[in-house]
This record gives C-alpha cells, sequence and structure tokens, in this order.
C-alpha cells in the first residue's frame, strides 16, 4: 500500500465554472443524463453520490479532460436522468454503468465515484472487470460485514431498536417517513447546512452547489426515489466486494469526513492491501472541495498504472 501525502497542483490551471452541453441516453426506455470532454486519452467516467449529479464533478470535468476523454453520468433517478417508480438498487445502477460503457464509451474505462457512487463503481469492477481498467473511491460509502461489531447494548437501548423495527414493519411507515424526511431536506436552508456539515472549508459550500442538489429535487417523481432507495435491500458488503476485486484501486479519501471517517479508509486497506490510499485534508466530497489536489492525484495515479507492463496494470498491483 502507498501512501500519499496531499499533492501540490501538478496539471495546467483551468476555469472550474464550465458549463456543458447535457446529453441523452435511452436506456431500458429511460432517459439518462451524462456529459462529456476530452477528445485524447485514456476513458474516464465520474459518478456522483446520493442527491448529486454531473454537476458535482465540474471542478474535475475541466481539468482531467486536458488529459483524458471524461465522462460523468447521472444514474437513474438522480440529476436530470429520468426519475421512474421502480426498485432503486446498487445493481441496477451498476448494469447502467456496465452498459454505458459498452454501448457509449464502448471501451474499458477508469471509473471513479463518490459516495453512493464509489459503492456502485465497485460493485461494476467486481462484476463487470473486463470494462473497468481502475477504480477510484472517494469517500465510498457502504457497510463492511464487522460494522456492527460494537460495545453490548443496554437492555433499554435494545428495547429501543426493537420498537424501532417494530415501527418500520407498520404498513406505510416507511412511505410516511420517507415523506416527511424528504420534505424536510430539500429545503435550501437544510441542504446548506447538511452540506457544511460534511465540508470541512464552508466557503466550498457556494449559492450554486445548494442550487445543484436543490433543483432535481423537484423533478416529478424525486420522492418515490427517496422512498424507493430508503426501502431497497441492502447490498453486498464492502469486504465481500473486496476480496473479489482484481483491478487496480486508488483511494482518494477526505480526512474531515463524519460520515465515511478515516478510519474507514484504513479498513479498505486492510482488505485490499495493494491500494493507493492518499488522504485529502477535504470532507466527505473531496473532489469538489479539493480539485487542485484530486485531479493531480487522479492524474498521477492514472499515469502510473499506464506506464506498467499489461500484466500489471491490470493485476491490482500497483
Amino acid at each position: 500500500m502507498l501512501r500519499k501525502s496531499p499533492l501540490a497542483m501538478s496539471m495546467t490551471t483551468v476555469d472550474f465554472e464550465i458549463t456543458l452541453q447535457p446529453q441523452t441516453w435511452l436506456w431500458r426506455g429511460y432517459r439518462i443524463n451524462y456529459v462529456q470532454k476530452g477528445e485524447r486519452g485514456a476513458n474516464l467516467i465520474l459518478v456522483h453520490g446520493f442527491g448529486a449529479s454531473t454537476d458535482h464533478w465540474r471542478k474535475n470535468i475541466a481539468e482531467l479532460s486536458q488529459n483524458y476523454r471524461v465522462w460523468a453520468i447521472d444514474l437513474l433517478g438522480f440529476g436530470r436522468s429520468e426519475k421512474p417508480a421502480i426498485a432503486y438498487t446498487a445493481d441496477l445502477w451498476r448494469d447502467q454503468l456496465r452498459d454505458f460503457c459498452a454501448s457509449v464509451v464502448q471501451a474499458p474505462v477508469f471509473i471513479a465515484g463518490n459516495s453512493l457512487g464509489g459503492y456502485t463503481v465497485l460493485c461494476l469492477a467486481v462484476d463487470a472487470p473486463a470494462q473497468v481498467e481502475g477504480v477510484i473511491l472517494l469517500n465510498c460509502a457502504g457497510p463492511f460485514s464487522d460494522a456492527g461489531e460494537q460495545a453490548p447494548k443496554s437492555p433499554w437501548q435494545q428495547q429501543l431498536a426493537q420498537l424501532q423495527r417494530q415501527i418500520l414493519q407498520l404498513p406505510f411507515a416507511i412511505d410516511i417517513l420517507s415523506f416527511v424526511l424528504f420534505h424536510y431536506t430539500r429545503q435550501k436552508s437544510r441542504i446548506r447546512q447538511i452540506l457544511l456539515q460534511v465540508y470541512k472549508d464552508p466557503t466550498a459550500v457556494t449559492d450554486r452547489l445548494v442550487e445543484e442538489i436543490y433543483r432535481p429535487a423537484f423533478d416529478p417523481g424525486a420522492l418515490g426515489v427517496f422512498a424507493a432507495v430508503f426501502k431497497s435491500p441492502p447490498g453486498r458488503k464492502l469486504d465481500q466486494l473486496l476480496q473479489s476485486l482484481d483491478r487496480p484501486l486508488l483511494l482518494l479519501w477526505g480526512t474531515a469526513d463524519p460520515w465515511m471517517t478515516p478510519a474507514k479508509a484504513e479498513k479498505f486497506c486492510q482488505y485490499f492491501p495493494q491500494a493507493t490510499l492518499t488522504w485529502v485534508d477535504a470532507g466527505h466530497c473531496p473532489h469538489d472541495e479539493l480539485p487542485q489536489v484530486v485531479n493531480p492525484a487522479i492524474h498521477d495515479w492514472i499515469q502510473q498504472l499506464q506506464a506498467l507492463p499489461a500484466s500489471q496494470g491490470t493485476s491490482g498491483a500497483v
């Protein structure tokens, strides 16, 4: 495992405030939004986290597209993609990315994902390794099998947990809870409060960022997506996925993330010791908060992999 300190800017400085023309891809009859920039180099796909969209990668697309063919895609149910009333699972989004690689990119890809997007790209790399040259996880979501190994609960804590389970089993309980949470969290003031909790630098929480998250929450079907994700069954544990991963792995981890703490990054390395781990002095979304660190880190890692013999570059060793 190679550990790096935060990197200095090593690529050409560009204007982060770009606007890209949205493109539409029809997948299983649903409209999928994506953007693309760059005409040379390896293919790089960027996948957002829960509640975000392709807009969340604008500071990365501008710079990385100088050296790569960069794609960013809105997962079904998010951003400008359609929001149908269906079951939403990591397997659904994995299939979306797999088919996007095959139908649109038409070549193996390096693929990066933040939070929920990280979990989805990890599933893709495990289940469709021929389509993936390398995986980049930024504060990846998802549980480990031993996540519940904590100190024993007191009797009253056990009773409270049982009551919560009973309430959630009542008819429409999850739908009602989802409705309340959805309408509460999609307020601009609440979006800003949440972002300020998970970003280390408050100046990175701009009006534009709030608007980019706020706008899709009022699309037709947005409430249904929120409720469906809330009710979706848990997927495979991270350690199970990592034990089956045979692609190179870069971890870019914001050390000030209160949700996905540095301890989680260390656990990734425990189960996949050949990973490259780069700490970033940021919160849950290091790519947006410190693109001047994240962009060169991605570039340098891909260049290192491409300099290796083909057999090493796909073995997971860096």
